[in-house]
């Protein structure tokens, strides 16, 4: 007869220990061990994982061979439908890939997963709906608001995994979502649904089945309440890319950001726009978030920041009041505080500011978390705007990274900037002198190619382009003087 045997996992990292501590022995992280048992046979020797059993696999490959004999795998790539959602899985959806969804209830990841069902089924193949939170008739409601097509899409309301590998092998999709990956648990794992050890080794039977049937798998994921995905950090390693939607700061927007892609760049994001109809994806990604940018106001600046391959311009605002208290308040909000107090320092040394009699707050408009040094200058020209209430130079976009002695030194991916800038109606580029060089070889050359491009063959003349200027500084105080003059 089975019996169970009592273990402790961590939350973060997944070490296992067979007594509870308070401090996990390999991380270091408190509070984060987390009871869990698992099923041994009558001898106590062998234990029974859920993903052990090849009965729900067709393939069952073992051999070790030398890496110079590996063969080069030619993964196939299918578009799910949203040409912007491609893009973040790294060109499209992948066979046998696993991908784990996690974000804030009601943001919308259930609705943009059954639009990738109806999209994919339509000429691509069947998709299993697999949701252990709601009922059939429920997701037939949401997809008739959506104006979905039902046809191809099989739903079940199952929570068992053993039951859901049996309908895995007997419907055999091109696709299936599950719905949520908490909801599910095994029959031969003791623990209710969600703890530690049911997610970990039904996830871990999904992925074998995933890997050796070749059907790609969308898994849905909550979060805690710090913003983290549900369950042991295990299931980030064990999927093959992780997606966060974030949005609740965004208004109706929706971001999506890829956290870990093995098939493609991390750090990828796309916009949607919350409808009637659903998610739309936004195309104009570069101004969504400076859109109602207030022009000549003191405390604001704009800059351009990278997220994944993108560059997206948005909006630093900063408010700087005298100080009641004996202390002052310094609060942030899309940037680290660590390095708002830095360039804080800076500015006091090198611009004498004194913001220690002010109380600082700092937010990047839009809700995006920014960890990118090309916006140090943009940051504290805000503050300086804010401080000599005096607004930032108009149609000026702000990029630099500020060293401690106030130098500027130069940005990444300076191209992707320059025509972030020209497409969101810059007209003045501020940048430091160490990109001098390589802007203007990427302004001429882009320059005669748009002349070129835009040549009216009728007339022979060249239809209005609009090119930014760039400003080169040296220095903090150099850039702040052409800034404010």
């Amino acid at each position: 007869m089975a019996k169970k045997n009592i273990s402790y996992f961590c939350s973060e990292c997944g070490t296992e220990t067979t007594g509870w501590s308070g401090k996990c022995p390999a991380c270091g992280a408190w509070n984060t061990m987390t009871e869990s048992t698992k099923v041994t046979d009558k001898t106590g020797d062998k234990v029974i994982p859920v993903h052990s059993a090849n009965r729900f696999s067709w393939i069952d490959q073992s051999d070790s061979i030398p890496l110079s004999e590996a063969r080069k795998e030619h993964y196939v790539r299918t578009s799910s439908g949203i040409e912007e959602f491609d893009t973040v899985l790294g060109g499209g959806i992948t066979e046998g890939s696993v991908t784990l969804i996690g974000g804030e209830p009601g943001i919308g990841k259930s609705t943009l997963l059954l639009q990738i069902a109806g999209s994919f089924a339509a000429g691509k193949g069947n998709v299993l709906y697999v949701s252990g939170e709601e009922s059939a008739s429920q997701i037939a409601l949401r997809a008739d608001r959506l104006k979905i097509s039902k046809d191809g899409i099989t739903v079940c309301s199952l929570t068992c995994f053993e039951k859901i590998a049996e309908e895995l092998n007997r419907i055999r999709p091109s696709l299936c979502i599950i719905d949520s990956i908490q909801t599910l648990y095994s029959e031969n794992i003791s623990g209710t649904p969600g703890s530690v050890s049911q997610a970990r080794e039904v996830t871990a039977g999904l992925v074998r089945i995933a890997k050796t049937n070749n059907i790609p798998v969308f898994l849905v994921g909550h979060i805690t309440k710090d913003g983290m995905i549900a369950g042991p950090k295990t299931l980030e390693h064990m999927v093959d890319t992780v997606l966060s939607f974030e949005g609740e700061d965004l208004g109706t927007y929706r971001l999506l950001r890829s956290v870990k892609n093995r098939f493609g760049r991390s750090g990828e994001i796309a916009f949607f726009e919350m409808t009637e109809r659903g998610l739309i994806p936004v195309t104009d990604y570069r101004s969504v978030l400076i859109s109602g940018h207030p022009v000549n106001v003191p405390g604001s600046s704009l800059t351009c920041t990278i997220e994944g391959s993108k560059a997206v311009a948005i909006e630093i605002q900063s408010l700087l009041t005298p100080s009641g208290y004996s202390n002052a308040q310094r609060m942030c909000s899309g940037l680290e505080k660590n390095r708002l107090s830095m360039l804080l320092a800076v500015a006091d040394k090198y611009l004498r500011l004194n913001t220690p009699s002010f109380d600082s707050f700092v937010n990047v408009v839009g809700g995006l978390k920014v960890s990118d040094p090309a916006v140090d200058l943009a940051v504290i020209a805000a503050v300086v705007s804010s401080v000599r209430n005096i607004p930032v130079r108009k149609g000026a976009m702000i990029l630099g990274e500020v060293g401690l002695t106030g130098e500027l030194r130069s940005v990444s991916m300076l191209s992707s900037r320059i025509d972030c800038a020209s497409k969101s109606g810059a007209d003045v580029l501020i940048l430091p002198s160490a990109c001098k060089r390589e802007a203007e070889k990427y302004l001429s050359s882009q320059t005669k190619d748009s002349v070129l491009k835009n040549i009216n063959k009728t007339t022979n003349i060249c239809d209005k382009i609009h090119f930014v200027d760039c400003i080169y500084a040296d220095n903090l105080s150099e850039a702040i003087d052409i800034l404010f003059t």
